[in-house]
């Protein structure tokens, strides 16, 4: 099992702490962690996006000028590609852009992503992640503290003060036990997490 420090607010280590392997010692498998995120990123598009094709836009209904003898060149709709308020040739349509991944396949992509982490020394562990009033300059303090700049901050439900301390810091992001992604943990550099909530995680993923 792996034994990382345990840090407290101020940034002094003050013991050790052993991580589960199950959880955080796993064989990182990249194509999934690849996969989880494309279908997250992929999971947002609205894929509202719309244009007219010819068949859609309104007039045109007659040939602007006859076939033969204008000096034209031959023309059958004033609302083909071709034209200033044309139809689209190959417009985009509503689609659903989601992709599926099943259970086994999304839980292994986490445990890849927190387990890449913990062997790149990206994760710090919080003695006791709590403050007593909303504060950023004071949570910005504890992330110098930790020699830390972008990161994902994972909380216990219900620690509001620390999570809207942090809400304004560039390059910072919160995230509770039970919402933590894929995409947020490869996105940023660091995982900060409380002892509390290692130990959440080990209960659910173990």
């Amino acid at each position: 099992m792996a034994n990382v420090s345990v840090y407290n607010m101020e940034g002094k280590e003050v013991g050790k702490i052993e991580l589960n392997d199950a959880v955080f010692g796993v064989e990182i498998n990249e194509h999934l962690v690849h996969k989880a995120v494309v279908a997250q990123l992929a999971n947002k598009r609205q894929g509202t996006q719309k244009a007219r094709t010819r068949s859609e836009v309104s007039g045109g209904g007659r040939k602007p000028w006859r076939q033969k003898g204008t000096g034209h060149a031959r023309q059958g709709s004033i609302r083909a590609p071709q034209w200033k308020g044309g139809g689209v040739v190959f417009a985009p349509t509503p689609r659903d852009y989601s992709q599926k991944m099943n259970k086994k396949e999304k839980r292994a992509a986490l445990l890849s992503a927190l387990s890449s982490r913990v062997a790149d020394n990206k994760i710090f562990v919080v003695e006791d992640l709590k403050m007593d009033e909303i504060k950023t300059k004071k949570f910005a303090e504890v992330l110098n503290n930790l020699k830390v700049d972008k990161a994902l901050v994972v909380l216990e439900e219900g620690n509001t003060n620390v999570m809207l301390s942090a809400r304004n810091i560039p390059g910072v992001k919160t995230a509770g036990a039970n919402t933590i992604n894929v995409y947020d943990i490869m996105k940023y550099n660091t995982l900060v997490l409380s002892k509390d909530v290692v130990a959440k995680i080990e209960e659910v993923y173990a």
